[in-house]
């Protein structure tokens, strides 16, 4: 069959563009499906907020990450920043094409080691139900949607660069399914004037619990443990967040967690023992559930790679990115399955798996664009890659 794709990414993130160029680069053709748009998880961040990691750690396909102050780029700086890569390689990036089935081809095709046949669907990038009750969008495969596939293709590579944050983690409380409740911190606009009760202690929520009070929201923040975790918080939001606090500016409950949410106030309950425990009722206009996310696995799982490990992170080989499945590849964070609070696999120390899977497809069969071969792969500097093993910054 002359219709097959060498390679397809699924996933327009920083990993999936920058294995797509490397495919490219070694004469691969390689074209990229994503939901969503181009950065979509990274589109969800509220407007200005700032990556924790150094531009060069980010920077992806060789290209460099520069921004106007030199600061640590934005949220609007790296979508930006993506779509210039994406232009300057000439990469094929199918946006709001939702992959829901991903099965062997039917029939061997001609000596290929591997084919899989991929059906997507058109979306409009809007959470789907199921997705709205999870409270997120799905990267990766929406199992409910098979019946509805609007096109087929089929490729001999495919490698799964689907993240690890499709969904936020929820408290498992009555009133959660509010519509005041989030798992997101939206444009700090709408915030203005607003009681917000953030739930979390670590970097995502004291991020929003600062910038909120600089926006003008009156800010409250629920932590189940006694004081802020010594080594979940950036050194920079640390003394502003504490400061705050100290002032009253910002009310903490400490040792404490959600028991429940109604449209006026949040039910608090302190975690002593016996009749020690009290409840509390905040008064909250809008209620922020920061307490991390977790991985879609419908499609690792589909395929049988998701781990037995508590992360459920797919099985693969880390030599070669292969999966147990011939052809099948994962990239990225993907690896990490569902991180807890310590993050292990982060963008920063990615790098090294385009130039990995390109190796072995180069090895495992011929390139099917002109000029292919086994090439030379895409390298980044040792000095830089030293200092990302020793002091990752994500």
């Amino acid at each position: 069959m002359s219709n097959v794709l060498p390679a397809v990414v699924i996933g327009a993130g920083p990993s999936g563009i920058e294995t797509a160029v490397e495919l490219r680069r070694r004469g691969i053709d390689a074209e990229v499906f994503d939901a969503g748009p181009l950065g979509h998880t990274i589109s969800w961040w509220a407007p200005g907020t700032r990556w924790f990691s150094s531009n060069d750690r980010i920077s992806i396909a060789g290209v460099p990450l520069q921004t106007v102050d030199q600061a640590k780029a934005s949220r609007e700086e790296y979508l930006n920043y993506l779509r210039s890569v994406v232009d300057q390689f000439a990469v094929p990036v199918h946006t709001f094409k939702r992959l829901v089935s991903i099965t062997p081809a039917a029939e061997p095709l001609d000596d290929a080691p591997s084919c899989w046949r991929l059906g997507f669907r058109r979306t409009s990038g809007e959470p789907s139900a199921a997705e709205q009750a999870r409270g997120g969008v799905s990267r990766s495969v929406d199992t409910s949607a098979r019946s509805h596939t609007d096109f087929f293709l089929d490729a001999r590579a495919v490698v799964l660069a689907i993240g690890g944050t499709d969904f936020p983690n929820r408290l498992g409380v009555p009133g959660e399914e509010l519509p005041h409740v989030d798992g997101f911190l939206r444009e700090i606009h709408r915030y203005h004037g607003r009681r917000v009760l953030i739930v979390g202690g670590r970097n995502s929520a004291v991020e929003a619990a600062i910038r909120l009070h600089r926006g003008g929201a009156k800010v409250s923040l629920c932590y189940h443990r006694e004081q802020l975790p010594s080594d979940g918080i950036k050194y920079w939001l640390r003394p502003e967040i504490e400061g705050l606090i100290r002032s009253g500016s910002i009310e903490a409950y400490f040792g404490s967690r959600v028991a429940e949410i109604s449209s006026r106030h949040v039910t608090i309950r302190s975690q002593g023992e016996g009749d020690s425990a009290a409840d509390t009722e905040v008064e909250a206009d809008d209620v922020l559930t920061l307490i991390g996310y977790h991985q879609d696995q419908s499609l690792l799982g589909q395929l049988g790679l998701v781990s037995d490990a508590p992360s459920g992170a797919p099985l693969y080989d880390t030599e070669t990115m292969q999966t147990s499945h011939r052809g099948i590849y994962v990239a990225g964070t993907a690896v990490g399955g569902t991180q807890s609070s310590r993050y292990q696999v982060f963008l920063e120390n990615c790098h090294e798996h385009p130039r990995k899977i390109a190796d072995h497809l180069c090895r495992e069969r011929v390139a099917s664009a002109p000029g292919g071969g086994p090439g030379r792969g895409n390298t980044r500097d040792d000095g830089l890659s030293k200092r990302i093993a020793m002091q990752p910054e994500s």
